[in-house]
């Protein structure tokens, strides 16, 4: 658009009150149709919306926060921001607060307790609606942040108190699922490699896999579990054990997707073909988030982006005073993969999957 000097002429913002007159409404009838406060007619409602679309108002964020005496913006602190399961859940967590107009304010605590108790000074002296304080697994016991003066919620690990509400990953239901799985499969003889044995989620994703097999008529292979780390070398060095106890194996859970790797190279390295002869079943879905190493391994997703929104939404109710505290699960998933079903791998072959 230009002026009659044929200059372009600037757009100016909408207001409030340009919203109002082109409405037909009076300013405070405009002002609690669009900040959702207050009583008017389906009618009146619809056309203030539809007028501030046409318009293209954009609300001033200071104004509003001034005007309902609220930041309108979430405090995030996480334990290990960079950590590689912190990272879809803060995506997650920040497109679901995107959907309600909120901004977020992320703090990294590093694992360092005095930097994390310095972050909690920080956000509260901020005003922030609400606090999000973000794990880096089942197995982080988070702190409780007491005394916080607004509500708060953990995710991707569980807060030591039990009056706070946690979503940490579906466990108990992942092991299941990996055990039903390689049932419905055929597979009798089933093993299980997995991290440490104390470790909360390995515990629970054991609980859920022995459940399956015992529902089954079925016990495991190798009469317990071969408990280490998650680490791809232990996943190598606990199949090669099975191997040379001649335990007869047609069937692995692994505890991740890296034992499952290195179970996978154990076993073709004696010979052994996947999944004709042993079918492996991971947990993570590693490579969603590397991008590497795609459909190799059949595994479990935690849906880590769902847990983090989830947790929002949940946080979000608690800010309208519809708290739940407890512990709260979301739905993990089974990808199948080359490991259960064959054919080919997207990606890289299988035979170059070993030497990443």
């Amino acid at each position: 658009m230009v002026d009659r000097s044929g200059e372009p002429q600037v757009r100016t913002a909408a207001r409030l009150s340009d919203v109002a007159a082109a409405a037909g409404v009076s300013l405070s009838t405009a002002s609690k149709v669009l900040n959702g406060r207050g009583r008017a007619s389906e009618e009146t409602r619809r056309r203030v919306l539809a007028t501030a679309a046409r318009l293209d108002f954009q609300p001033n964020a200071l104004a509003k926060s001034f005007a309902l005496g609220r930041s309108y913006t979430i405090g995030i602190l996480a334990n290990n921001a960079p950590e590689t399961f912190t990272m879809p859940v803060l995506i997650g967590a920040n497109a679901e607060l995107s959907r309600y107009d909120m901004a977020s304010l992320l703090y990294n605590a590093d694992r360092d307790p005095e930097l994390r108790a310095e972050h909690v000074r920080r956000l509260r002296a901020r005003q922030v609606d609400g606090l999000l304080v973000i794990g880096i697994g089942a197995d982080d016991r988070l702190p409780s942040v007491s005394g916080f003066p607004a509500p708060v919620v953990y995710v991707n690990g569980v807060s030591d108190s039990p009056r706070d509400a946690s979503f940490p990953p579906e466990n108990r239901k992942a092991g299941r699922m990996a055990a039903e799985h390689l049932i419905g499969l055929g597979r009798t003889r089933i093993a299980h490699i997995t991290g440490d044995e104390m470790a909360p989620a390995v515990i629970d994703r054991g609980a859920g896999f022995r459940e399956a097999l015992r529902e089954a008529g079925l016990t495991m292979a190798f009469g317990q579990p071969l408990f280490g780390n998650y680490y791809r070398e232990w996943g190598f060095r606990a199949a090669r054990r099975l191997l040379d106890a001649d335990c007869p194996v047609d069937g692995l859970f692994a505890g991740n997707d890296e034992i499952g790797l290195g179970a996978f190279a154990a076993f073709r390295e004696a010979g052994l073909r996947v999944p004709e002869d042993i079918a492996i079943v991971g947990y993570d879905n590693f490579s969603r988030i590397t991008n590497l190493q795609k459909r190799v391994l059949t595994t479990v997703d935690p849906n880590l982006e769902t847990v983090g929104s989830a947790a929002v939404r949940h946080l979000l109710r608690a800010i309208g005073g519809d708290a739940e505290p407890g512990v709260h699960s979301v739905d993990c998933t089974l990808v199948e993969g080359y490991s259960t079903v064959g054919g080919t791998p997207p990606g890289a072959p299988v035979e170059v999957v070993f030497s990443l």
